[in-house]
């Protein structure tokens, strides 16, 4: 393996891309590629509560140590064949296995028959270890005391989206793409109710995560309907579906999809 695909294996951020683009190299289009890293089936729910200020979201913050350490993310984690229990319906599954990862991660016991499923994430092909992650949301009341295990989790905060994203913007806190985009869409509505309603009366997104790289060195996650998303070609003239992972801050470019 070359050194720079033991930096893509790694997840190194390289030089000149944001700390938190996760995507590695560019060169890998299909996922029969050799080297290529099948995706982990996981799944994760976004848990909301309304506060005076508005709806507020539960992240946790991984230990430094793990996949994904210091990164701020949502209760999840992968699917295990346990999570399955007498059915074979992949959604039971990751219904499931949310529900089971919001207990082990913050105590918090949920019915996952009363989640809403709003997205399904899978990154692009690549060497480094991948999560292909089904999004659920659901709304806890106040009497769920968030007990984390400094094991896994270090840290725990109430916040709003919109606050998560200045403070991402000002770098002080780490988060994935799909982390960010989901508090983007979240913070479109208000209370929390509406943002269930409009998960429900809208099907749920599917985000297959394509990377190209600008005229200008910045690096760009392209989705359904972007203008460069078939080409792989972030330079490419028309609608844009994407997330610009400048090395300076994420900025959402979108067009075309309705949010």
């Amino acid at each position: 393996m070359s050194e720079a695909d033991k930096e893509s294996a790694r997840g190194s951020p390289g030089k000149g891309r944001h700390r938190n683009d996760i995507y590695g190299r560019l060169d890998r289009r299909s996922e029969d590629e050799e080297g290529v890293v099948p995706p982990i089936a996981a799944a994760t729910v976004v848990l909301l509560r309304d506060a005076e200020a508005g709806p507020e979201v539960l992240m946790l913050r991984k230990n430094s140590k793990i996949t994904f350490g210091g990164m701020w993310v949502f209760p999840g984690g992968k699917i295990d064949a346990e999570d399955f229990g007498t059915s074979e319906d992949p959604e039971v599954a990751a219904r499931n296995a949310a529900a089971r990862e919001a207990d082990e991660e913050a105590s918090i016991l949920l019915r996952p028959d009363e989640f809403v499923w709003f997205a399904h994430w899978t990154p692009p092909p690549g060497l480094q270890k991948r999560f292909a992650t089904w999004f659920f949301a659901a709304i806890v009341d106040d009497e769920h005391d968030v007990d984390i295990d400094q094991g896994e989790i270090d840290d725990h905060a109430w916040i709003r989206p919109g606050d998560a994203l200045a403070r991402h913007s000002a770098g002080e806190i780490d988060m994935v793409p799909p982390t960010w985009v989901t508090l983007y869409h979240l913070s479109l509505y208000t209370p929390c109710a509406r943002i269930l309603d409009h998960f429900r009366e809208n099907e749920a997104k599917t985000y297959s995560t394509r990377v190209g790289k600008t005229g200008a060195g910045d690096r760009v996650a392209m989705w359904h309907g972007d203008a460069g998303y078939e080409s792989w070609d972030a330079n490419a003239q028309g609608h844009r579906h994407r997330l610009v992972m400048a090395r300076g801050g994420f900025t959402f470019e979108n067009s075309i999809e309705s949010y």
